[in-house]
Parts: structure tokens; sequence; C-alpha cells
């Protein structure tokens, strides 16, 4: 590992962000022999990836099929799923876990040595394999970095945050650093995370504010659909030091159920993410309470030793007690515009992960296809960036590195801006509400209230009280922000 401040560094591919898509594609590019700079704000094993509780969504069982993952991807994502990045999440997932267990990921078996499959929310049979029950993310991120730290063509910069991505001529060269460093690259791929962190209440680590988006964004490249926000059901409330804790979906999956202040269910926890977030809030306002109970007193706590774990650290037995849940702000469904291959529309930079926006997604993402989507992108990132490269990584002309260092950073994201966000572009918005966000202090607040009343209906993510239903000339239409700043319409297939 390395803080190699001031130096210009060369490598093939340069990687922002060393969360699973990151480290895997890094780990491709390697493999590929390519020389690779990888670029992690948090120390690694450390990243938002590392907090990960579901598991990789792929079709692994007898009575599942691709047909079957594509349908219930297209349910979830309520008509705005691109198909053509779905068919290929579903045929190539599989690979994807195979090579990570080629790699030493050791996923959850059962007694007769196969692949322990999960259900979880939108599912319509077992397909989530895990890896330590709840503790995916953290086996996941803890294997492939110990490879990344290991390897002798990645050069990793641990704490170190990008600053700017160095452009000529409309192309992406490369990526500038706090710490000065100057990496100039063949290809920059954007992994950095996604924005759940700009509201107030949110399921990620501090450092999920969208910096690879407003770093991409200041390049000149395009993003899309940032008003599709998902808002995960059953967030932790009022527990001191585990507020906002993720309580996995899959412990709904294995027979958790939520419970009004009355002892009552009240909807179908097995339901897409967007409806049961939208039922508990009904359910709490027309209550008055602040969260409903999440009952996992019928759930064995030796599959999901660090959520019973952690809860009991904060005093709360869930083998004896209800939790205390609400919906908070989880995963970004919008980002940067990426192709098939992820390439955005800048040449040389490309986006995987949460930071990206391929359609796969929808309004609506089903659950544990994120995880999938980290590997089955970036390794096709990883071939569409090597077949690309038509010249030497880059070196900086005269005074350009200079000019480079002094650029400005993202800007960092205040208390007053995350709960502006959260008040009036929550789980329910309306005009009024977002009309307001068009002042804020924040660029990327303000993109994100554009595309939020540039879509005048309600779908997925986006709920809308003046316009309560979705319109069907919508449709998968995705709500486009040029570099430019001109918002249009894309219809993708």
């Amino acid at each position: 590992m390395s803080r190699a401040a001031g130096r210009s560094l060369q490598a093939e591919v340069a990687v922002v962000g060393a969360g699973a898509a990151g480290l895997y594609a890094a780990l491709c590019a390697s493999e590929k022999g390519a020389r690779v700079v990888l670029v992690s704000a948090a120390p690694l094993a450390r990243t938002a990836s590392y907090w990960a509780q579901g598991g990789l969504a792929a079709v692994l069982a007898a009575d599942d099929s691709f047909e079957l993952h594509l349908q219930d991807t297209e349910r979830a994502g309520r008509g705005l799923v691109r198909r053509s990045a779905a068919e290929i999440l579903v045929h190539e997932a599989p690979d994807r876990v195979r090579d990570l267990e080629r790699l030493g990921v050791h996923f959850d078996a059962d007694r007769f040595g196969h692949l322990a499959l999960g259900l979880e929310g939108g599912h319509s049979v077992r397909r989530v394999v895990h890896a330590g029950g709840s503790a995916t993310g953290r086996r996941l991120v803890r294997q492939l970095s110990a490879l990344a730290a290991e390897d002798p063509r990645i050069e990793v910069l641990e704490e170190v945050r990008a600053t700017a991505l160095w452009c000529r001529d409309g192309r992406c060269l490369g990526v500038v650093c706090d710490d000065g460093s100057l990496v100039g690259a063949g290809a920059t791929m954007i992994a950095a995370g996604g924005a759940a962190a700009l509201w107030e209440r949110t399921t990620n680590p501090p450092g999920s504010q969208g910096v690879g988006l407003m770093l991409a964004q200041a390049a000149g490249a395009r993003l899309a659909d940032l008003e599709l926000l998902q808002f995960h059901p059953t967030a932790v409330i009022g527990i001191p030091g585990r507020e906002g804790f993720l309580v996995t979906e899959a412990i709904r999956g294995e027979g958790a159920t939520l419970l009004d202040r009355d002892g009552q269910r009240f909807v179908d926890e097995l339901a897409p993410r967007d409806e049961v977030s939208r039922a508990i809030r009904e359910r709490l306002q027309q209550t008055g309470a602040t969260s409903v109970g999440l009952d996992m007193r019928e759930v064995d706590p030796a599959h999901f030793p660090n959520v019973f774990g952690a809860l009991r650290e904060a005093g709360l037995d869930p083998a004896k007690e209800l939790v205390p849940v609400a919906p908070a702000a989880h995963y970004m469904m919008g980002g940067i515009v990426a192709d098939l291959d992820a390439r955005s529309s800048v040449p040389g930079l490309y986006a995987v992960g949460e930071a990206s926006c391929t359609g796969l997604h929808g309004a609506n993402r089903l659950a544990s296809n994120s995880l999938s989507e980290c590997f089955v992108f970036a390794s096709r990132a990883v071939d569409a960036a090597l077949a690309d490269a038509g010249a030497a990584p880059p070196s900086p002309a005269a005074g350009e590195a200079e000019r480079l260092r002094a650029l400005p950073g993202p800007p960092s994201t205040t208390r007053e801006v995350r709960r502006a966000l959260w008040e009036r572009a929550g789980i329910v918005r309306d005009a009024g509400g977002l009309e307001g966000l068009l002042e804020s202090e924040h660029p990327l607040v303000r993109s994100i209230a554009r595309c939020g009343l540039a879509r005048t209906e309600s779908r997925g993510a986006q709920q809308r009280s003046d316009h309560p239903d979705p319109d069907p000339s919508m449709d998968r239409r995705h709500v486009i922000l040029e570099g430019s700043g001109e918002l249009l319409w894309e219809t993708w297939e």
C-alpha cells in the first residue's frame, strides 16, 4: 500500500473506490496483466460494501431459471428496468459466484455441501447466496481486500480521496487525489458507491454522499434517475449506537414479521421494498408511533450472528423482544449513465456498482441484485476498458499537474442539507418540497430535485402525493441530466 503524495503515477486502469465493485475490477484487470492503481477513501475492508448484509442473487437452484429471475427483477423495477441490462445480470451472475469461490470466498452451504440459498423480498424462489449469513459484505470485502493488498500489479492508495478527474480534450485521462497524487490511466473506473448518506436518516456510512457522481458530472458525464432513491423498510430506530442499523431482508425471508403497536401484522413482509416502506410509513402516520416492531423471535440467531450480536450489544435481545424499525435511505438506483459494458458518456471513463446507472434496477431495486451487479458489470468493464485503451497512460503537460491539483474537490454535506433532503425528498414528496431543494447549497441535491420534479408520477421509489399514480407514457423512460446541465428523457430497452 502507498501514500504517494505529490507523485505522478501511471497505470492501465485506475479505480476510484474499494468496495465490492472496485476491488473486483482491480483484481480482474490485474489478472489480465494490467497495472492498476486503486484509490480508497477508507481503509481497505471498511468501505460501504463491508456493511452489506444481503447476498448475491443468482440462478443456482433446480427450481429457478433465468426467465424467473428476469421477471422478478422487472416486476420489482415497476416498468423502468432496462431489459437488456437485466438479461446480462441474470445470465452472468452464476459465473461470478463461481469466480468468487475460486478467489477464496466461502459461501454458506447446507449439510450436504450445496450452496444454501436464501429468500428475500421480491424473489419468487430461493436464489440469494450468503457468506456468514448476514455478514456477506464483510466476508467478501475482507477476502478481496486481502488479495488486492498482496497483488504486485495493484498499487493501493489507502485513505486517499479522489478530488477531480483528469480530463483533456473531452477524454478522461486519470484521477487527481487529495494527497497530491496524479494518476494517469488508459481507463478510469468510478466505483465509489451511491449517495444515500445525503439523507438525514440512512443505513449507509457517512462517506456514501455521491462523490463519484459529482466527480463524473464535473468531467461532463451524464447522470440519470437521481430521483430514484430506495428506502430500506427495516432500519433500527431509537436504539443508541444502532440508529439506522440495517436488519437484512433475509431475516424476513426466514419468517420474521412486522407488527404495528397493537401487535397486528399489516403488510406482506416479502413484498418489494417500496411497498413495505410505504406501508410502514402509512401505519406510523395512522398510529402516531415512531416505529413498528420487527418480530425475530422465531428466527434462528445462528443464521444471523452479526445482527443478533449487534442488537444485543446495544441492550436489546431480538430473541425475546421486538426490534423497533422504520424506513431509511438505502440505495440509489440512479447514477452515472453507463452502457452495458460500463462505459460512461466521457471516453476513458467507466462506472460500476451503485455509482452507475445502466437501468438494471428500474424504479425499485430487487433485493441482492446490487452485489451481483457489482461483479457482473465490473468484469464487463475491465474487458471493455482493456479493449478500448489504444494508447499508453498519459503524462501531464507542463503546468498541467499543478493546475489539476488546485481543482476544488466535491463539496461536503451539512446536517441542514441532509435534514432538508429527508424532509422534502423522502418516501413521499411533492412539487413544493422538491422546489425548495432547488436553492440548496449542494449541487447534487439540486440535481436530485430537478429529476424528481421532472418525473410527474409515482413509480417505485418516486412517490409523489401530487401525482399519486404511475403514468404509462413514462414506462422505460429515464430522466437524463446532461453534462451541460440540460434535462432530457430517453427510452432504454
